[in-house]
C-alpha cells in the first residue's frame, strides 16, 4: 500500500484480493481441490496399508493368472489420478474459468484506465 498524505491507495490486485468475486473464486477452488486431495490421499493411504498389513490379500492372484490384487489396486492408483484429472478440468472449464476471465479483465481495464 501507497500513502498519499492521509490518504491510502490500493493496487488493483489489493482491491479485486478484497472483492467478493475472488473470495467466491477461491472458495469454488477449495470446494473442489480439499475435498478431492483428501479422497485421494486415503485411497493412497489404503493401498499402503493394505500392502503392508494384509500382503495375503494383495497377492491373490486373479482369475489363474500372474495379475493380482495389489497390482490391479496398484494400477487403479493411475486410474484415479487421471479421472481426477478431467474432472478437474470440466470442473474448471464450468464454475473456475469464467469467473476468472471477468477478474482478469476486470484487472486489464483498472490497470489500462491507471495507465491514461
Amino acid at each position: 500500500m501507497s500513502t498519499t498524505g492521509d490518504r491510502q491507495t490500493e493496487t488493483v490486485y489489493q482491491e479485486v484480493q478484497r472483492s467478493a468475486a475472488f473470495a467466491d473464486l477461491r472458495s469454488r477452488l477449495r470446494r473442489f481441490v480439499f475435498p478431492m486431495s483428501a479422497a485421494f490421499l486415503l485411497w493412497y493411504l489404503a493401498y499402503v496399508l493394505l500392502a503392508s498389513y494384509a500382503p495375503g490379500f494383495m497377492a491373490t492372484r486373479l482369475g489363474g493368472s500372474n495379475i493380482t490384487v495389489g497390482l490391479v489396486i496398484g494400477l487403479l492408483q493411475f486410474v484415479t489420478t487421471f479421472i481426477i484429472t478431467m474432472v478437474y478440468v470440466r470442473y474448471a472449464d464450468r464454475r473456475l474459468d469464467p469467473p476468472a476471465t471477468a477478474l482478469r479483465e476486470e484487472i486489464e481495464a483498472r490497470r489500462a484506465e491507471q495507465a491514461r
